[in-house]
């Protein structure tokens, strides 16, 4: 990993205005660990995945992890806020529910997992109880709490934090001047530490690094992983062929589409591949305009070679689909590439699925106990 040193982008003008903002977040912290805001525990295993950062650290791929993980064993549910939705409440999350009531992340899991129930709920609290308000048999065993770390007032049963290894949270500060959301000491609330998106060739330094700069306490477990990307999937199946392998794209004319918070690691990895990647990004979660559409095929014109595909996110993808001015033309180039986690270490991927599994049956254990 020594190609390029991590960096985190300060802006030191911002300074008074991040002492403010510090302010705010400490202060509601502190009721907090004091119990004058009260914190809700529930019957149910409930795992927070979140971050301490504005933008993404992987939260869906870890997310679709853990759903892999544990849907042979139990029945799980997703509770996101379901950002950028239009709707209001709570809402139950199915595979052709619109983007803008329920947000892209949501709907791609579901889209995924069909068979996993998935929630959207500004309120966590409120979400969950109506979860468990469900008929007995179609009832979760467990609950993924997707972004929640900010989310207090629901006590989660375990905290996962995701830290991205391009922008080292240890280098950082607080918004606006960084892109932390709450200062670094609020780590010691979760229970696992995962520094996600590293290279798959991480050497004993970057290790040492990642450790030293967090400084986790005794309880608290280290895991580093990173994204694999999958086979290239047509976004029309019925217009274009079949899936592609990525060493297929050697000799295409690659235009990458994203509207993701952090696209460097897609972008590193096609650059490994080809030498023709065009790029055009958006901010994350954007919502795609007719406009958009126009300068994509814009930029895809400039190239006079019919061997050329259009590629964007899986989360991109859910938004796309749904657009109705494409034009058959995008539409046949439009492929889209799934990404999943992968340990860096079998042996800890071994320990931290052991250790997912072992909390879910020893909490579900507990609460019976508890009951009688």
């Amino acid at each position: 990993m020594e190609k390029d040193k991590p960096s985190v982008e300060i802006r030191r003008s911002m300074s008074p205005l991040a002492w403010l903002y510090g302010l705010g977040v400490n202060f509601r912290n502190t009721l907090f660990d004091r119990k004058i805001l009260k914190q809700k525990t529930f019957d149910i295993p409930v795992i927070c995945v979140g971050n301490l950062t504005v933008g993404g650290t992987g939260k869906t791929p870890h997310i679709e992890y853990l759903i892999k993980l544990l849907s042979p064993v139990y029945k799980v549910a997703v509770l996101s806020r379901g950002y950028k939705r239009k709707s209001n409440g709570f809402m139950i999350v199915d595979t052709d529910s619109k983007v803008r009531n329920v947000g892209d992340e949501p709907l791609q899991i579901k889209q995924k997992f069909p068979e996993t129930l998935v929630v959207v709920d500004k309120d966590r609290v409120s979400g969950i109880r109506k979860i468990l308000s469900i008929e007995e048999k179609e009832r979760p065993d467990v609950i993924l709490l997707d972004d929640g770390f900010q989310h207090r007032y629901v006590q989660p049963s375990l905290s996962i934090l995701l830290v991205d290894s391009n922008r080292p949270v240890f280098e950082d500060r607080l918004l606006p001047v960084g892109s932390l959301r709450e200062p670094l000491k609020a780590k010691e609330r979760a229970s696992i530490v995962i520094v996600t998106k590293c290279d798959p060739d991480m050497q004993p330094i970057d290790f040492r690094i990642y450790t030293n700069g967090l400084n986790l306490y005794a309880f608290q477990q280290l895991y580093f992983t990173s994204l694999n990307y999958g086979k290239i999937i047509p976004l029309f199946p019925e217009l274009q062929g079949d899936r592609l392998e990525l060493q297929e794209l050697r000799k295409k004319h690659v235009f990458l589409v994203a509207g993701i918070a952090s696209p460097q690691p897609l972008v590193d990895k096609l650059e490994h591949i080809t030498y023709n990647l065009y790029t055009k990004f958006f901010p994350d979660h954007h919502s795609f305009k007719e406009k958009d559409i126009q300068s994509i095929r814009e930029l895809v014109n400039t190239v006079d070679d019919n061997n050329k595909i259009i590629l964007t996110t899986e989360k991109d993808a859910v938004r796309l689909r749904a657009l109705p001015y494409l034009g058959e033309e995008i539409k046949k180039m439009l492929y889209y590439i799934p990404v999943r986690v992968s340990f860096i270490d079998e042996k800890e991927k071994e320990q931290f699925n052991n250790n997912i599994l072992e909390h879910v049956r020893n909490y579900q254990t507990n609460s019976r106990l508890s009951e009688e």
